[in-house]
C-alpha cells in the first residue's frame, strides 16, 4: 500500500477545491506522525522472538514523546517564529509553546532582521509600597501590598535607547554622542538596535523604548509536545526515535541484560548522530558559494 492517499489535485487545491486558500497541506509527506511510530514500533519491535516480547501502548507513547522532546532541542528543526507589532505598553507574551528563545530582531524599513540584545543589568523586581517614612504598607490581612509595576521596568522602558537614523544629521552632535563610547565599553552594548528582557514568572519580553510600533520578530524553540500524538517528526529523524524508544523500554526493565542495553545505547547514539548530519541540510553548492569569501581580508 502506498504512502500518498490523495490525488495531485487533492494535495494542491486542497478540501475546498481552492488553490492557495491555506486549508492544504503543502510539504506533508517529509514529516511522520508521533501516532504512526508509536504504531510502527508496536509492530516492529514488540511480539514474540522479537526484542520486546511485552511491552504497554501506553509505555511506548511515553518514551517516544520523550524521544521528540529531547530531539526537539538540538536535532530535529523545531525553531518557530512569531511576527508582532509591539504596542505602547512595551512588552509582548511569551508564546504558549515556548521553551527557550533563539533570538528577538525588529524588522526594518528594508524587510531585515535587526538583532536584539537581552539586557542583563535589569529586572522586573515585585515592588513593595512604602510610606512617607520608607516602612511598608500592609493590607487588612496583615500582608504586604505591591505595586503594579516596579519602578526598575519604568525607567528601563522610559530610556529612549539609542537614536533615530534622522538624528544623525548635526556632526557636532554625532562627535559628541560617540565621544567615551569606544574605551571602557561592553560590545552588547554598543550597538542602537535596542535591548529586551524576559520576566519568566510573568511569561512577558519588556522592550526598550526606541522600539516601540515596530514589528518584533521572536525566533523560540519549543519540545514538539503541544500536540501530544498528532505531533510530526520528520523521516529523517524517524529511525532515531526508533532506537530511543527501544532502549528506554529496554532500561525499564528490570532484567534486560546488560550487553543488549548497551547494544541498543549505542545504535541511540549512531542514529541520533545520523539524524543530525541528515537533517543540517548540507548542500556542496552553498559551501563553494560562501568559501569564496575566503580571499576577503577580515579587519580586527
Amino acid at each position: 500500500m502506498g504512502l500518498i492517499d490523495k490525488t495531485n489535485e487533492e494535495y494542491y487545491l486542497g478540501p475546498d477545491g481552492d488553490w492557495n486558500s491555506y486549508d492544504e497541506n503543502y510539504g506533508n509527506y517529509q514529516f511522520i506522525s508521533a501516532k504512526d511510530i508509536i504504531n510502527n514500533f508496536i509492530i516492529s519491535y514488540v511480539g514474540e522472538d522479537k526484542v520486546i516480547s511485552k511491552v504497554k501502548r501506553t509505555d511506548v507513547a511515553f518514551h517516544t514523546m520523550r524521544a521528540i522532546q529531547e530531539l526537539s532541542y538540538d536535532t530535529l528543526p523545531s525553531t518557530k517564529s512569531q511576527e508582532i507589532e509591539l504596542s505602547p505598553k512595551l512588552h509582548i507574551v511569551l508564546p504558549q509553546d515556548y521553551v527557550n528563545y533563539v533570538k528577538f530582531s525588529f524588522v526594518d524599513s528594508q524587510g531585515n532582521e535587526r538583532v536584539l540584545y537581552p539586557a542583563t543589568k535589569t529586572s522586573d523586581p515585585l515592588p513593595i509600597l512604602q510610606d512617607s517614612n520608607y516602612e511598608y504598607l500592609f493590607d487588612n490581612n496583615g500582608e504586604i501590598t505591591y505595586a503594579n509595576e516596579s519602578e526598575t521596568l519604568k525607567r528601563f522602558k522610559g530610556n529612549y535607547y539609542g537614536d533615530k537614523p534622522d538624528d544623525f544629521t548635526d556632526v557636532e552632535r554625532l562627535t559628541e554622542m560617540n565621544m567615551g563610547r569606544r574605551y571602557g565599553g561592553s560590545p552588547e552594548n554598543m550597538q542602537s538596535n535596542g535591548t529586551f528582557f524576559i520576566d519568566q514568572v510573568k511569561g512577558l519580553v519588556h522592550f526598550s523604548a526606541n522600539l516601540v510600533g515596530k514589528i518584533i520578530t521572536i525566533k523560540y524553540i519549543s519540545d514538539g509536545l503541544a500536540y501530544d500524538e498528532d505531533t510530526v517528526v520528520h523521516k529523517f529523524a524517524e529511525e532515531a526515535v526508533y532506537k530511543y524508544v527501544a532502549y528506554a523500554v529496554l532500561a525499564s526493565k528490570p532484567r534486560t541484560p546488560e550487553y543488549v542495553l548497551n547494544r541498543y545505547k549505542k545504535e541511540k547514539v549512531a542514529a541520533r548522530r545520523n539524524a543530525k548530519i541528515r537533517l543540517s541540510n548540507i548542500k556542496i553548492e552553498e559551501i563553494a558559494q560562501t568559501m569564496r569569501n575566503k580571499s576577503k581580508q577580515i579587519k580586527h
